[in-house]
Order: C-alpha cells, then structure tokens, then sequence
C-alpha cells in the first residue's frame, strides 16, 4: 500500500481526497486483489491499474446519492421515489428556513418561544380542530399519542384494524412500543359496540379506543364495524378517549373532485373523534411528517410528553408543513395548487394532452416504435387502494435494446426516469409527469434509445 500511494501518479489523488481516504480505498482493492489472485492466478494489478480503481471509487463515493429523478409510473404517492412532490411554496420556504431563523424565538419580545407555535394555528385553521402538532412522521404521532393519553393502561384496538404498514411496522408493535397492553376486540371482518363493551369488562382500567384507517387495504364482504360518531359516543359514555390513525389524511373532499372517498381529517373531529392522526406528506402533498389535531387539552398534553422532543420536527420541515397547509386557506384552491391533488384529481383529457406532447416531441426517432395507450395508475403511498385514475401512457419498444435494458438506460440518465415494464414494452405515464418536465422527459428518452 505505501509503494502504491507514494507513487508519483497518486499525488494528484491525495490533492483532490487526502491521504488518509485515498489510503483507505488502496487498502480495500489490495485485499480484493489477493482474493482474487488467491483464486484464479492471474498476474497483480499495476500500480496505474490500483490507481484508476482508486479514483474511480473514490469519484463515486464523492458523487450525490439522492437525485431528482421524473416519476413516469403512474403512481402518484410512489414510497421508493419520496412520496408527494412539494409544492413550489413549500420549497421555497424550506430554501428560506435553511438559514438562521426565528424557529424558538418570539421577535416582538425577544424571548424562547415554541417551533410548535409555527403549525399549531394552521393545524387549527385547517382541520377545525382547537388545536395541532406535528413530528417526524405518521407512526411517530401514533406511538406519542398513545405513550402521552394511555399512560401504560390497555389501548382498545379492533382485530380488522392491527394493520402492518410499509416497512414492516405493525399497529401492535407500535402500541407496545408506547408502554401499553394492546386489546384486541371483535373479530377480522365484524366488530361490534358490544365487543368493546366486553373488553371494558375485562379491562376496566383502560384508557384509550385506537381507531386505525386501512389505508392500504380492504376488507370485502361479510363485513361491519360501529360507525365513527357511534363510536365516538360509546367510548366518551364509559370515559375513554377516543384516538384514530387516518394514514394518509385528506384535507379536501376527493369525491367531489371525481376520486373515490377518502375520509378526511375534518369529518373524523366533527363525528367526535378526540385526536385524529395523519401525514404531512401523502394526501396533504408536504413533507414527511405526523399531525395531530384534536382538542387543545389534549394536543398540550402530547406536546409535553418527553417523547414530542425525541419526535419533533427539524426547522426545515416546519417551514415546509407551514407553507403547505397554507395551500388549504382561502382563497387558496388546494386542489389546484397541491401538487399531488393535482395529480390525484387531474382529468384523463389534460393528461392525454401532455402524452400528445410528449410523443410529438420524439417522434422522429429512429428505430423506436411508440403508442399512447389508455391506462391505469394509483394513488399509491397507502392511500385508496381500489382507486384507479384514467391515464394515458406512451408506450416505447425499440428495436436496438429489450424493454429492460431501455428501463436500465432510462434510469440511468443524466435525469433519470422512470416508468414500468408491461408486454415488453416501456411505459411512460404522463399522469405523474408535469407539464414542465415534458421537455427533460423527451431529452431523456432521446438520450437512451
């Protein structure tokens, strides 16, 4: 390794990354080599041969992981690629808060203040709640709600509701995780009012009915489940509080804009729900993270639990929350300027309109055979899972490379795309595509093919 890196031809190495990493990554293709030689024979690298595998691990190590890349699947709220894009709003105020600011500071007085009192109102405003916080995310607010309200007494909890979300994380561990006993009621399709009655029997000290939203499935059938406001009236009856996971946490009636029911937040605080849980990504379109709104009493006492510190939000995704939920203010139409509602309520005919523009824009490319299609994209994200939305594709076959090869080579761009495989053939969905990533798009796939 010294012979290696006190070579002239590694001076211009330790310039640009240092000895000591330099050093590092020799020491790591040395021991490859002598595996490699201890299995087949064949002669040592030279010491140029070292250094050109040097530097190019050590430029890859130096390059951006995380990219911005054109999401062409046709799933809106797409996990692997980040969930809701953010409105340009929001990325303005992330870009504005990146620097100091007043997040624990009252300017008029001069005193410490809360990061809380940045959303608190908003939250307020926005779900009609008396009150709101936001953490790091959706499970985070579950386990802190719970951790803050049950105080280690038995959490009710329906057996069709223990749900596992992405991940792998389960309803029951994160209940446990929040120092309570989990008590399951009712069976997988039906629960009923007198199974919860049945369980305060059992457990009188129980303190806490967790509702949980199936966002990301359903249950078809021979099927029931007590109503929300039903539900609401049973457990403020017996002097229990009455705590519900939304998961994706509309803030706007879907249905009226042509998308099939989604509970919003508004709906589950006027059935009497005491604290609704949802994201700030997803179906609110912001940054990850886990709001609760509900009554002030109880939205104080969450925020004091030691855990609202260990969960709380960074200065960067308070700006953002902020600037999104003032997306939901008049004379503001969210729907219009949310990105992912945009997307989600988008009618078939504009998005046809782009997949037009689209295929004028490389249609004189050789050896490349392409159709738009009618097609079907999602939600995604845990988010209506039986919902379809009418789309339109382009659908790309060369004659040089396999549908899989032209997706690696989509991927792989200088902006990388990234569609889906069906028939062999590459499909470009325009619902996920803005208007202004048309021309980045057509670049890319000239690029590829």
């Amino acid at each position: 390794m010294g012979v290696i890196c006190d070579d002239p031809g590694a001076r211009p190495l330790i310039a640009r990354f240092g000895s000591a990493r330099l050093t590092g990554v020799v020491r790591i293709l040395v021991a490859e080599a002598r595996v490699q030689l201890s299995g087949d024979g064949e002669p040592a690298p030279s010491i140029a041969r070292f250094l050109a595998l040097a530097e190019a691990r050590l430029e890859a190590g130096a390059r951006e992981t995380l990219h911005p890349v054109i999401n062409a699947t046709g799933v809106v709220i797409h996990t692997n690629l980040g969930r809701a894009p953010m409105a340009p709003e929001a990325i303005e105020a992330v870009r504005a808060a990146s620097g100091y600011g007043n997040l624990e500071l009252d300017l008029d007085s001069g005193r410490r203040s809360s990061r809380h009192l940045h959303l608190d109102p908003l939250i307020a405003q926005v779900t009609g709640a008396e009150g709101g916080l936001a953490v790091n995310n959706c499970a985070g607010s579950v386990l802190l709600a719970l951790a803050a309200l049950a105080g280690g007494a038995p959490v009710i909890v329906s057996r069709g509701e223990l749900v596992e979300i992405g991940g792998g994380f389960r309803v029951p561990d994160v209940v446990a995780q929040s120092g309570s006993a989990l008590i399951e009621v009712g069976t997988t399709n039906r629960t009923h009012l007198s199974d919860y009655e049945q369980a305060l029997k059992d457990h009188p000290d129980a303190r806490v009915i967790l509702r949980t939203h199936p966002s990301n499935f359903r249950i078809t059938g021979f099927t029931s489940a007590p109503a929300l406001d039903d539900l609401a009236r049973f457990a403020h009856a017996k002097g229990l509080l009455l705590v519900e996971d939304l998961g994706g946490g509309a803030l706007i009636d879907l249905a009226a804009h042509g998308v099939a029911g989604e509970p919003t937040v508004q709906a589950s605080l006027q059935a009497g729900v005491d604290l609704v849980l949802f994201s700030g990504d997803k179906l609110v379109g912001g940054p990850q993270a886990g709001i609760v709104a509900g009554r002030r009493d109880l939205v104080d006492a969450v925020a004091r639990h030691p855990l609202a510190r260990a969960l709380r939000l960074d200065k960067l995704s308070v700006a953002a929350l902020a600037a999104t939920l003032r997306l939901y203010c008049p004379p503001c139409d969210p729907a219009q300027r949310v990105p992912v509602l945009r997307m989600l309520t988008e009618p078939a005919p504009v998005v046809a309109a782009r997949a037009l523009a689209l295929q004028a824009a490389i249609g004189d490319l050789p050896g490349l055979d392409m159709a738009m299609e009618e097609t079907l994209g999602y939600a995604g994200g845990g988010a209506m899972p039986m919902q379809a939305l009418a789309g339109r594709a382009i659908a790309l076959q060369s004659c040089r490379f396999s549908a899989e090869d032209l997706a690696r080579r989509l991927r792989t761009e200088a902006r990388p795309v990234l569609g889906r495989i069906e028939k062999d053939r590459v499909l470009i969905e325009l619902r996920t595509v803005a208007d202004s990533e048309v021309p980045a798009l057509a670049e890319a796939i000239r690029a590829a093919v």
